[in-house]
């Protein structure tokens, strides 16, 4: 009879722990470890887990799109039917209040139905039909045939701040999933006890719709080793990962180190800068500094679209402005963090940004006195500072903007000119003071995933032409998308087909096309 205390690792459909080391996960409102051992996964039972994957990767990966569709729908049933029990576990190891749960559990369900619609569409194929003309001179043309295939086994590292949307069921599982890559996750030890109760729900689809039991693994692990070991495994052909630039890094060196290196698609750090119009503000001041304090705080500043650079003209009205958005996130309450390892990164690298003689602060509030809760921070730098120190572009993961205030357009373009790769950037502006100014669009394109036009930067949909990805460091490739119907993309490659006999050609590719996909013929 199982420990109800006690949590292993999930293994061709049977939970496992062979051996001796545990963690447990830690509520950061009550301030203390929450009950419960999770057993950390060993190499042998890493090898176990990714070998089935491999074993099972070509059954898998041939089943119907209608099958592995059934699969999707199955998770999101399953999840639901985790009822309170997974909330609570949510709630109580992130510290996040019981409405974010549910929100991120509905986006979750969504992302899952989503994937399971593209599975059955199968368009993720891509099929390209050349017919072959066997008179052409000087020289005939074969036949020659293009599709897309999965890639094979996928590790997928859980995220810190989405124990849901961005981890064990979250948008990198079920894009995989949907084209025929098994996943193997590694749940993020924040987190574990929701990681664990998704993953017993992943199983029990599995097992309910006849899945091969190597489609799906769920490793627990506190030691960087284990995520090391499956980044290094000749059999693992891709990594999907959301974290910070630090350790999307470290994966993305690793994987290119193999001997047979393989793509890591890591969403990373970014500081979401947004520019401000003297137009707009002239408008829209208050509401303004509404949204952007909203933004600064929500989730505590754990999103990855928080915005954390301000620019703007210096002048009266953006001195006003300022002050105004000081004073409002003043008043505000502090929050706590997801753990405590966060709120100590979130005040050395506010400590070390707010102690340089060019920046200064314009909060007043010195310390946030409730365990694990974190001081909201905005501090002020010059244009001309901000363009000669890139430091200020380094991300601060928590409730922390900086205001660049710039002399005049030419300085803020040039501040725009050298920001870094970003997955967003906002413009506040009329529209006919940026159709004047029209060439900042240009400039910032370059330098985000999606560029947005009178909104704050929190918040990303999911649908067919979300972008959440960008220019490094703010994801490794920025051809792809974490976020919405295009996803699946990165979890396969094109391979052709040249001469073949159309009876033996995939069925995507086959002229009668009974799967009803567009097919580029030419």
């Amino acid at each position: 009879m199982k420990d109800k205390n006690n949590f292993g690792n999930w293994i061709l459909g049977q939970e496992v722990h062979s051996g001796n080391n545990t963690f447990n996960t830690f509520n950061p409102i009550l301030d203390r470890p929450i009950s419960g051992d999770y057993y950390e996964a060993t190499p042998e039972e890493v090898n176990q887990a990714v070998d089935a994957a491999a074993n099972q990767f070509y059954e898998f990966s041939n089943l119907s799109g209608d099958r592995r569709a059934e699969f999707l729908e199955a998770i999101a049933v399953e999840i639901e039917a985790l009822g309170d029990n997974l909330i609570q576990t949510y709630c109580d190891e992130t510290g996040l209040p019981a409405g974010r749960a549910k929100g991120e559990r509905g986006r979750t369900l969504g992302q899952l139905r989503l994937f399971a619609a593209e599975a059955r569409r199968g368009a993720w194929q891509m099929p390209s039909v050349d017919l072959s003309i066997p008179d052409r001179s000087p020289l005939p043309k074969s036949d020659i045939r293009k599709m897309m295939l999965p890639l094979g086994p996928v590790v997928v590292f859980g995220a810190s701040n989405f124990p849901l949307a961005y981890s064990t069921a979250g948008g990198d599982t079920a894009s995989a999933l949907a084209v025929g890559c098994p996943v193997i996750v590694k749940s993020h030890p924040m987190h574990a006890g929701t990681s664990f109760l998704v993953a017993s729900a992943i199983i029990k689809a599995m097992q309910d719709t006849k899945m091969p039991k190597g489609v799906f693994a769920h490793l627990n692990s506190m030691d960087y080793s284990i995520g090391q070991q499956l980044v290094k495994h000749p059999k693992v052909k891709a990594i999907g990962f959301t974290g910070s630039e630090r350790g999307g890094r470290a994966l993305f060196d690793l994987a290119a180190q193999r001997d047979e290196p393989i793509p890591v698609f890591a969403e990373m750090g970014s500081v979401n800068p947004v520019v401000i119009f003297p137009e707009k503000l002239e408008l829209d001041l208050d509401q303004l500094v509404g949204e952007l304090s909203d933004s600064i705080m929500l989730g505590t500043g754990q999103f990855c679209t928080s915005p954390g650079l301000i620019f703007g003209i210096d002048d009266d009205l953006w001195k006003s402005f300022f002050t105004q958005l000081g004073s409002a996130l003043d008043h505000r309450a502090t929050q706590s963090m997801i753990h405590p390892s966060l709120k100590k990164a979130y005040n050395q690298m506010k400590s070390k940004l707010t102690q340089h003689p060019d920046l200064t602060s314009l909060c007043t509030i010195s310390e946030a006195k409730r365990p694990n809760h974190v001081a909201q921070t905005l501090a002020s730098v010059k244009g001309v500072d901000f363009i000669n120190n890139p430091d200020f572009q380094n991300e601060v993961f928590g409730p922390f903007a900086i205001l660049v205030s710039c002399k005049d357009w030419e300085e803020l373009d040039c501040a725009i000119g050298c920001l870094r790769g970003n997955l967003t950037g906002s413009i506040m502006a009329t529209e006919d003071s940026l159709s004047k100014r029209f060439s900042l669009v240009d400039k910032l394109q370059h330098r985000v995933g999606r560029v947005i036009f009178n909104q704050v930067p929190t918040g990303v949909e999911v649908c067919a032409s979300m972008q959440h990805g960008g220019p490094y460091p703010a994801s490794t490739d920025s051809r792809f998308t974490a976020v919405g119907n295009d996803a699946l993309l990165r979890w396969v490659r094109p391979v052709s087909f040249q001469n073949f006999p159309e009876s033996l050609l995939p069925e995507a590719l086959q002229s009668k096309n009974t799967l009803c996909l567009i097919q580029r013929i030419k």
